[in-house]
């Protein structure tokens, strides 16, 4: 079994810990904060985010980025999008050339627009195998064993390979794609559609609206993806529909949940500044808007979240708004020009 290095101790990157250490990995934790390196160690579980999940004695933990990577055969980045890019070019220069860089990070860049693995390109250089780790996972569920099916994506079919193989477990089964393009799309954009489902629940509008919504939603994440080179039948899977319907409808969801208070009347900045994990949904959606101006994509769901979460409108003018747009037919027709909903 190969030795893992995993960069960021949230929820997921503890539960992706767990789960690698219990099928037999040497695994090294980093974290940022050397306080909670300290508890870790001591208490064998992470008080913060997963309480109640014991760490096996094959995972240890860090503060040292170098400790962490130094001879690792796979680096997993499961950083917040926002702090992906300063982790990983701290790690660069400690990473084995032939390692291969696993993104466990649902989101884009807000600057840049970026996806993750072309974050992880730039900073730890374009000969770098990348793996794409994307789908329908809670964290919790996964330390848990709790069953779980997620996918594999990278251009290279041999790091997939790997990465599948390292990866499973009796509770967890891995899919491959090619379409990195598709999968990173719809993993970020899902979670901008979750906080529109979380205020539709919020608002206590129905079921009707919510299915509404999901399928309005993964119409325009598909759109995105599409446009920007990935594949539809890639949305229909576990990465686009598997992934935008558990963060639509499960409890867990950071971002269905900020949806569910901004319905409730409570400040953006207050609702985020309550919860321990972040809400990707939140800084993706200005940078997905932004992909869709320069694609000529409409997001009208975008759209209006990006209005509520700016403090433009409230929430009930946002799906006034779009239950009034001009109606259209489905399936969308093929069109040359701009990609309209």
């Amino acid at each position: 079994m190969s030795t893992i290095a995993i960069l960021g101790a949230g929820s997921w990157g503890t539960a992706l810990g767990v789960h690698l250490g219990r099928v037999g990995h040497d695994v090294r934790l980093w974290a940022r904060d050397g306080a909670l390196v300290g508890e870790m160690a001591s208490r064998r579980a992470n008080s913060v985010y997963l309480p109640d999940v014991m760490l096996p004695e094959t995972l240890s933990v860090t503060s040292g980025i170098d400790a962490a990577v130094q001879g690792a055969g796979l680096v997993v980045c499961a950083v917040p999008s926002h702090g992906c890019r300063l982790v990983l070019r701290h790690a660069a220069p400690h990473i084995s050339r032939d390692a291969i860089v696993v993104s466990a990070t649902k989101g884009l860049e807000a600057d840049t627009h970026l996806r993750v693995s072309e974050i992880i390109a730039q900073e730890t250089g374009a000969h770098r195998k990348v793996v794409v780790l994307s789908g329908p996972s809670f964290a919790l569920e996964v330390a848990q064993q709790l069953p779980t099916a997620v996918l594999a994506a990278s251009l290279d079919a041999q790091a997939t390979d790997v990465v599948q193989a390292e990866f499973r477990g009796p509770q967890l089964r891995l899919y491959g794609s090619d379409d990195v393009i598709g999968v990173e799309i719809g993993g970020a954009m899902k979670n901008v559609i979750a906080i529109a489902a979380g205020v539709v629940e919020g608002l206590g509008l129905g079921h009707n609206a919510l299915a509404a919504l999901i399928t309005r939603g993964l119409a325009e994440i598909t759109r995105l993806a599409c446009a920007l080179g990935g594949r539809r039948d890639t949305l229909a899977g576990l990465s686009g529909l598997g992934d935008l319907v558990l963060t639509c409808t499960g409890t867990l969801s950071r971002n269905r949940h900020v949806g569910v208070e901004l319905a409730r009347g409570r400040p953006l900045a207050e609702v985020v500044a309550s919860m321990k994990m972040v809400a990707e949904g939140v800084r993706t959606t200005g940078a997905a808007l932004a992909l869709g101006e320069r694609c000529g994509v409409e997001l009208p769901i975008t759209e209006q979240m990006a209005e509520v979460l700016s403090g433009r409108t409230d929430v009930r003018t946002a799906v006034g708004a779009l239950m009034v747009r001009r109606q259209r037919a489905e399936p969308e027709p093929a069109s040359p020009g701009r990609h309209l909903s």
